[in-house]
């Protein structure tokens, strides 16, 4: 049925029974897997999903509902449940509707070209991600994972105080991993794109970097244990941030979670690290007019040139310091309540490029894969000591591929000892195609090897 009329039917109910401010929120989406192993398709994934929440007050208190029927039928449902979650809610936070923003700013996040694609042209070109991985070298021994998947999103906000908001978008990825051996030495590289333009998925591209990660890394070593002037590679780096940026959101500060608190205004890291948060990123995969609260977003430096600026704020956390939201309320889906999180967040990219910033290196690591960063790391003191892969650097030039070391520091020091930011900025996978970062040359930390 009509979404603005099935919204007003839901309001003219909710006042019936009492309730005062109301907040309508539909979201509905569909992705696409498709997974290829020894030129056949081996994995197809299709799921859609649809649903809408309410929230409203009711004698002082907000409550919550939601349903996945979308259609008349669940209204009455809704507004009770709605009634009997504020009746039970004990929280003293204080919760109200928002009336909306003066303006927001139009962002395009879909490509109808990307619906255009036809299921066969995708399943073509994820096969042709396989067979242009076995043609680059016979040392190639599989293709381990072969993935390519799309999907799309839509969002309604409508409230009683006249809000009413739409966005819609859609994303595409793939990625190989390979497997290469020379002779008992197994090693594995990865490659992937993400973005909602599927002409500009090259597959000979994508493998062959894949294949290349691969090669590079067999005939892998350890290094003596010491402390190592470290370059942390663009993909690594961002990696790392996102174990971290719940550092950054002012509910963390507000719980104690963060040692950022009482930071505002003060330099945390090197003058060369720049923090930003873009929402109107071009071609950025978190690119949005509004966030999870219909709060206009806006472009901000999170951290500007070293010193912290802002925390990431929604309405709740901004009334409780005193402060204006920063248009970073988040909403996982329909059924989620409201949290915070960043848009495209990703460090400033410099001017030097990866092999300028190891030029002057005598001797020192290229960090390119951290593994184990759910388990390895302490966002709330900063420590991290995590399994790695990469590069040793000799006299400014890469001297052979490294294994079997683990990289030990502290984050918050990290970002003080940063002396170089890369050029090449570069994004996560679709998981965290929202975070991104430049190459990082790190002072010194901690590398165990023998």
């Amino acid at each position: 049925m009509d979404m603005k009329l099935l919204i007003e039917k839901i309001f003219q109910a909710g006042k019936a029974q009492g309730i005062g401010d109301m907040e309508v929120y539909y979201s509905a989406g569909s992705s696409l897997s498709l997974k290829v192993f020894q030129k056949e398709l081996d994995g197809y994934s299709l799921s859609e999903s649809e649903g809408l929440s309410l929230r409203g007050i009711f004698n002082g208190k907000m409550g919550y509902s939601y349903t996945e029927k979308v259609d008349e039928s669940s209204i009455d449902l809704l507004i009770k449940n709605v009634v009997e979650n504020a009746t039970v809610i004990d929280s003293d936070d204080e919760e109200s509707i928002y009336e909306g923003s003066k303006e927001y700013r139009e962002v395009n996040t879909f490509n109808p070209e990307l619906e255009k694609v036809s299921e066969s042209d995708k399943i073509n070109f994820v096969k042709s991600l396989e067979k242009e991985a076995f043609k680059i070298d016979k040392r190639i021994t599989s293709v381990e994972t072969c993935v390519y998947g799309d999907g799309y999103g839509e969002t309604v906000m409508s409230n009683t105080k006249g809000l009413y908001l739409h966005d819609k978008s859609n994303i595409a990825y793939t990625y190989a991993v390979v497997v290469a051996k020379d002779r008992d030495d197994i090693k594995t590289g990865m490659a992937y794109r993400a973005g909602n333009d599927f002409t500009k998925f090259n597959a000979a591209e994508i493998a062959s970097e894949a294949v290349r990660e691969a090669l590079l890394l067999l005939g892998a070593k350890t290094v003596k244990s010491a402390d190592y002037p470290v370059v942390i590679r663009n993909s690594a780096a961002a990696d790392l941030l996102e174990s971290f940026t719940g550092i950054f959101s002012a509910e963390s500060v507000q719980k104690d979670l963060s040692l950022l608190k009482g930071k505002l205004n003060q330099k945390i890291a090197s003058e060369k690290f720049t923090l930003v948060d873009d929402p109107f990123m071009e071609d950025g995969l978190a690119s949005k007019s509004f966030d999870g609260e219909g709060v206009a977003c806006r472009y901000k430096k999170v951290i500007d040139k070293g010193v912290l600026m802002t925390y990431l704020h929604n309405l709740k956390t901004a009334r409780k310091d005193g402060a204006e939201t920063t248009g970073n309320a988040s909403k996982g889906s329909y059924k989620a309540s409201i949290d915070i999180s960043p848009s495209n967040f990703y460090v400033e990219k410099g001017s030097r490029t990866l092999e300028e910033m190891m030029s002057d290196i005598r001797t020192g690591i290229m960090i390119t894969e951290l593994q184990g960063l759910h388990s390895g790391l302490n966002p709330i003191s900063g420590d991290f000591s995590l399994a790695a892969l990469g590069y040793e650097i000799k006299e400014g030039k890469i001297a052979g591929p490294v294994e079997q070391i683990t990289v030990a520091g502290n984050y918050f020091e990290m970002l003080k000892d940063i002396e170089e930011v890369g050029s090449d900025l570069k994004f996560g996978l679709p998981g965290e195609a929202y975070i991104g970062s430049p190459s990082l040359k790190i002072k010194k930390l901690s590398i165990a090897g023998e």
